[in-house]
């Protein structure tokens, strides 16, 4: 698989929460081919280098939210032995400066490699962000032209009606001589 393409794969795994871009710690686990365990300890180990800016933990009503959202979790009740069913603990989930400084905490070259490709995904979408801004300044002034635009063909359509009305019947005098 391409760069571009784990960019984008990894792209699909950036959500906002609490009004930030971030990823959950599974997700995170999962790129770096460690487990959420192992992850989690690694930061704990290290919670200097997390303040709440970086990483922060989610509540349980956001994870109803999120297992709503994307049916995180398998609701069949066909394996009970299957993992994931139902959470113990709540997430973490990182911001772009989190998922930076995981790349110091979990010091192997996959760690590296994968947090490379994840702040090319972060900054893809902060450009694909800029461009939406950008596209809908440039709707909004077309609409404003447009709407000007709209006020001079409805004055030019009035005209054009009242010169297709028939003039007003003239007012004829009575028939016949006047003594």
């Amino acid at each position: 698989m391409s760069n571009a393409m784990v960019v984008e794969v990894i792209a699909t795994k950036i959500i906002e929460l609490r009004g930030k871009k971030a990823m959950l710690d599974r997700d995170l686990a999962k790129l770096y081919g460690v487990s959420v365990k192992v992850l989690n300890q690694a930061v704990k180990r290290n919670l200097r280098r997390f303040p709440d800016d970086f990483m922060f933990r989610l509540s349980w009503e956001e994870v109803e939210s999120l297992r709503s959202q994307f049916v995180t979790l398998n609701n069949t009740k066909a394996d009970a032995s299957q993992r994931g069913r139902h959470i113990k603990y709540l997430p973490y989930a990182f911001t772009e400066h989190g998922v930076a400084m995981l790349s110091s905490v979990l010091n192997s070259e996959r760690a590296i490699q994968v947090n490379i490709l994840i702040m090319r995904a972060f900054t893809r979408l902060r450009e694909m962000l800029i461009t939406h801004k950008e596209l809908a300044v440039k709707i909004e002034a077309l609409e404003n032209r447009y709407a000007e635009h709209d006020q001079t063909i409805k004055q030019i359509f009035r005209v054009i009606k009242q010169l297709l009305e028939p003039p007003p019947p003239k007012k004829k005098g009575p028939i016949g001589f006047k003594a």
